[in-house]
């Protein structure tokens, strides 16, 4: 069944993401679904498409993830995914670097009647994004969620708006 909470994860990460099925994010989430991640909270499908998916995509064109585990209880699905691309665009704020990146991360997604109501999403993009940044002068080997970084400051760089 398509609306059954596994079947909407999945096409959010495959369909939407690596797909890039744009037109999906307005049906597969609500207008007031709440999106919990590094980035901030994120309000319905338009914040999420103009903070979150056309910057990541526009940043890393060959951009893909992969779902490596699964938990599903009622409306409730958890996936555990890797995501992997090339800085090859400037959706990022500043020029590309031509790096490739590893990120690990987890989504809590709670899917109510077919789209999803709230995401909370936890991983390393901020910091491979702020480790980019700061790196975009200066070749460096490929970046990875735990690559030890010669960063300093007070926590991740946000994403540009």
């Amino acid at each position: 069944m398509l609306n059954d909470p596994l079947s909407v994860a999945h096409r959010w990460f495959e369909d939407v993401w690596n797909q890039r099925r744009v037109d999906l994010i307005a049906e597969l989430v609500t207008p007031d679904a709440l999106f919990y991640s590094e980035e901030g909270l994120m309000v319905g499908p338009d914040e999420i498409l103009r903070r979150q998916f056309a910057p990541f995509v526009s940043a890393f064109p060959d951009l893909w993830l992969r779902i490596e585990d699964t938990l599903v209880e009622r409306d409730q699905v958890v996936i555990r995914w890797e995501a992997s691309g090339t800085h090859t665009g400037p959706g990022l704020g500043f020029p590309p670097t031509f790096r490739q990146v590893e990120v690990t991360g987890m989504s809590w997604l709670r899917i109510v009647d077919g789209r999803i109501t709230q995401s909370w999403q936890q991983s390393g993009i901020s910091r491979t994004f702020y480790a980019l940044q700061a790196s975009s002068q200066s070749p460096l080997p490929p970046l990875n969620s735990t690559t030890e970084l010669p960063i300093s400051g007070d926590g991740p760089l946000p994403l540009p708006q």
